[in-house]
């Protein structure tokens, strides 16, 4: 747990100097906003939320949307399945805060 505060504290001060560094023009916007997106964590997605970005934002099976964010098909039923318990975290949940805002173009190269 220690290790977590430690963590937070290091994040908040590192948004706060970008914050000021930007303030006094050091930073240039998009500067910013990649510090910010480091800096924030991704929110929790629940099963349903996981079955909305990818029929609703995606518009992909469990399996093609797997592959995008290169997990299994399985790890995708399993995040849409409410009695699994599992949810994306890590990597997994990034990419699903990307496709959540910008849509699966974001990440499809």
């Amino acid at each position: 747990m220690k290790d977590a505060k430690k963590s937070d504290r290091i994040t908040s001060e590192l948004l706060e100097t970008a914050l000021a560094l930007s303030k006094h023009n050091v930073l240039s916007a998009k500067e910013l906003n990649q510090i910010k997106a480091l800096c924030t964590t991704p929110p929790v997605y629940t099963a349903k939320k996981v079955a909305l970005i990818r029929t609703r934002k995606a518009k992909m099976s469990q399996a093609v949307f797997a592959g995008f964010l290169n997990v299994t098909p399985s790890t995708v039923q399993k995040w849409e399945s409410e009695s699994s318990g599992k949810h994306p975290g890590g990597a997994a949940a990034k990419l699903l805060q990307l496709i959540e805002k910008k849509g699966i173009e974001a990440i499809a190269v």
